[in-house]
């Protein structure tokens, strides 16, 4: 909780382990929430008392609502107004103590209390899932193998330093980057850059902390200690960028900043020429009545009120927004950053071309593909699979780890795999061109000879060419942001309509692309990885694809989609 406990907003980042805490701590026990509550109840008791003619308890009740009420805004105000800022929380501590003078402390004790319950409906409203940052941090092992003197030891993964020789076994998670020294694999990237895809790794290709290797065992060189590895620059990324965000004004303190000095200048002003022509007593009096009269407690109510009430309607069209200042910043956004995987696209391989020689149909190169390809754990083997469902079952199925796999079928020896392990014969400048349409190629080989090759790729969204048009007649902009290779993402960004590109980009990359963007106006920024963790909490709306966004995404935006449907965007 922020503004109703009294933080206005303006407190630094919470550290992981102050969110975790905070998580962990059941809702009647968190102050934010208690505080108006009670400040409610003592209200309430205080009229009750005062209908049946008790006085002074009721007095007493009133008081302990208005302390109760205040202390979730007064403390906050007066550490803005000693920085130099003024807030609409300084109008409503000026104006709960000139009615207090006044005599009226019922009505001082009504204003406490309306404003803590507005501001702690605002903040309930918007409370963000503050575990993702902790679940990315997760993706790491506790403990990691590596190679000491000949044999194999098992260290705690914040122990590992740059320079070990570390032992990854298929279904284990790489602990720190790295460069692979030994071995062919795959290794599943899903949970950290949101590609259902497979990277294949090869001795000298780069690994990042998180991923899974599948396939088979890998001895990596550590090129990062295990305390300061590519996840836990992105959590720093992202809270950086967060304490950053956290300074940017709301619209109730834009306007509080001329009304405040305002307000105190007119009411100055009346008491000290009121004195010099009347009772001082009196025109200090009016002076009092100025202030409270001119705080705008119903502005100072009401927009957190209304803000509950838009995130409410919002989130029946399954937008969840999850903040007051986002939402009040959706007006003003003139451009807009997407990541391609899981958000343009299905983030679902499909089979989107099958290449044949001679004598080979489509069907009989899909059923020998997936003859093999339904004895496989390779998450393209779902997508050939489905695209030939009444397959038969090969026989002695054997997997090349990294490579590919291959059987026997019908008294033929089918073998399946990667243009790496695999040449494509006469097919070999069609396959060319369907990595240029950003496919990944399987090569189908049939006793020995290449008699076919299998294009899957992860498809546009239907939606997508529709909602780049609708944003460009709003004037709105489109750029796509991927850590994916150029070409695929060419490919795919023709199909989409958008003609601004930028591929293979890391997170701070991302992150640095929407600083350079807000340069130029209000910038979102969409995505639903760990990797647009950073991008997310960087731009001044960041939306997460809730359906199918990482834990990180989600904690990071401002914004979430329930459902993946991209037309939301321009509603």
């Amino acid at each position: 909780m922020s503004a109703a406990c009294g933080c206005e907003h303006d407190e630094p980042a919470a550290t992981v382990a102050e969110e975790a805490e905070e998580a962990e701590r059941p809702w009647w026990r968190d102050r934010g929430i208690m505080v108006p509550v009670f400040s409610g109840v003592a209200f309430l008791t205080g009229l009750v008392l005062e209908w049946s003619g008790m006085e002074i308890p009721a007095l007493v009740a009133f008081w302990v609502g208005l302390l109760l009420g205040a202390s979730t805004f007064t403390p906050g105000a007066i550490r803005k107004l000693f920085t130099g800022k003024l807030s609409i929380s300084l109008l409503m501590t000026i104006s709960a103590i000139g009615a207090v003078i006044l005599g009226y402390v019922e009505e001082a004790a009504a204003l406490a209390f309306l404003y803590s319950i507005a501001e702690a409906l605002e903040d309930k409203a918007m409370d963000r899932a503050r575990g993702g940052l902790r679940a990315l941090l997760k993706l790491v092992p506790e403990t990691a193998t590596i190679r000491r003197d000949g044999a194999s030891v098992e260290v705690a993964a914040k122990d590992l330093a740059v320079g070990q020789l570390m032992l990854v076994r298929p279904g284990e998670r790489i602990a720190t980057d790295g460069i692979v020294r030994t071995g062919h694999s795959s290794l599943d990237t899903s949970a950290i850059t949101g590609e259902s895809i497979p990277v294949e790794v090869e001795p000298g290709d780069s690994v990042s902390a998180g991923a899974i290797n599948t396939a088979g065992a890998l001895e990596v060189e550590t090129t990062a200690a295990g305390t300061d590895n590519s996840l836990t620059t992105i959590v720093e990324l992202v809270e950086q960028a967060q304490a950053e965000k956290g300074d940017r004004a709301r619209l109730a303190d834009r306007i509080a900043r001329p009304l405040v000095p305002g307000v105190l200048i007119l009411a100055v002003l009346v008491a000290v020429i009121g004195s010099l022509f009347g009772d001082p007593e009196l025109w200090i009096t009016r002076a009092l009545v100025v202030l409270v009269a001119a705080s705008p407690c119903a502005l100072a109510i009401s927009v957190p009120l209304t803000v509950v009430a838009a995130i409410g309607a919002a989130s029946k069209f399954g937008v969840i927004i999850k903040s007051g200042a986002a939402f009040e910043r959706f007006g003003v956004i003139r451009h807009v950053a997407v990541d391609k995987t899981g958000t343009l696209t299905r983030n679902e391989p499909a089979v989107a071309a099958v290449l044949t020689v001679d004598g080979v149909s489509e069907a009989e190169a899909l059923a020998w593909t997936a003859a093999l390809e339904q004895r496989s754990t390779h998450p393209l083997a779902a997508a050939i699979t489905a695209a030939a469902p009444d397959a038969p079952a090969a026989e002695g199925v054997t997997e090349q780890a990294g490579h590919g796999i291959e059987g026997e079928l019908d008294g033929a020896r089918i073998t399946v795999g990667s243009p790496r392990w695999l040449h494509a014969g006469t097919l070999d400048d069609r396959v060319a061109g369907l990595e240029e349409q950003g496919m990944t190629v399987v090569i189908v080989h049939r006793d020995g000879v290449a008699v076919a090759a299998i294009g899957v790729r992860d498809e546009l969204r239907p939606e997508v060419p529709e909602v780049v048009r609708t944003l460009a007649t709003q004037g709105i902009g489109v750029t796509m942001l991927t850590g994916d290779n150029a070409r695929t993402a060419r490919a795919l960004a023709a199909q989409a309509g958008i003609e601004d590109v930028r591929a293979e980009l890391r997170p701070e990359d991302k992150a640095a692309a929407i600083a350079e963007l807000g340069a130029k106006g209000q910038v979102a920024m969409i995505g639903d990885g760990i990797n647009d963790a950073p991008a997310l909490a960087a731009a001044d709306i960041g939306i997460a694809m809730g359906a199918t966004g990482s834990d990180a995404a989600i904690e990071s935006a401002d914004v979430a989609f329930t459902g993946h449907d991209l037309r939301l965007l321009p509603r």
